[in-house]
């Protein structure tokens, strides 16, 4: 890939009922090209539409890629990828950093009624999680608009050494400074 090539990464801290959507766009080679900042509810349903708010808010046709660290940000506000993908006319990633057997069961546990209904029927539209390993360790991505191969090599190339994204690594970071501003 191209050390030019640029990525959005998408993460989140809250606390209280909102949560701070940021977003990092970082080029390849490692290079932090831009911020932006949004916000979703926490245990709400609009984070996809936080996360288009952001994409909008930076304007930047020069982005590739969409990547967002997880798919129920803010307590369970699952962030549908197709529609995330339609709104910004990129590929998507969502890449988690645990194995697990899903979120079915804590969706169970947690919601009932039509917030139940409404959050698994987002999260079982979305696609396989699939290994990717990076470095000496390994990360789960989704992806909508790439194939499983193509997504693998984009988690790799933003992937330094160690195993978060770095367009991941520097929205959390930022998600957490703006939270921590805004209190």
């Amino acid at each position: 890939m191209k050390e030019g090539t640029r990525a959005l990464g998408v993460a989140e801290s809250y606390r209280g009922d909102r949560s701070t959507l940021a977003g990092a766009v970082v080029r390849a080679s490692r290079v932090v090209d831009g911020l932006a900042f949004s916000s979703c509810t926490v245990g709400g349903s609009d984070a996809t539409a936080g996360i288009v708010d952001l994409w909008e808010r930076l304007d930047r046709e020069d982005v590739r890629y969409v990547l967002v660290a997880g798919v129920a940000l803010a307590w369970y506000n699952v962030v549908d990828l197709k529609r995330l993908q339609e709104a910004t006319g990129r590929p998507v990633l969502s890449v988690t950093f645990e194995d697990s057997e899903g979120l079915e069961p804590s969706l169970r546990d947690e919601f009932d009624g039509a917030a139940l209904d409404r959050r698994l029927a987002a999260y079982e539209a979305l696609p396989p999680r699939r290994r990717v390993d990076v470095g000496d360790g390994a990360v789960f991505a989704r992806s909508v608009g790439l194939d499983g191969d193509e997504a693998a090599r984009v988690v790799r190339a933003f992937t330094p050494a160690g195993g978060r994204p770095e367009p991941l690594r520097v929205a959390r970071l930022a998600a957490r400074a703006g939270d921590e501003y805004v209190e």
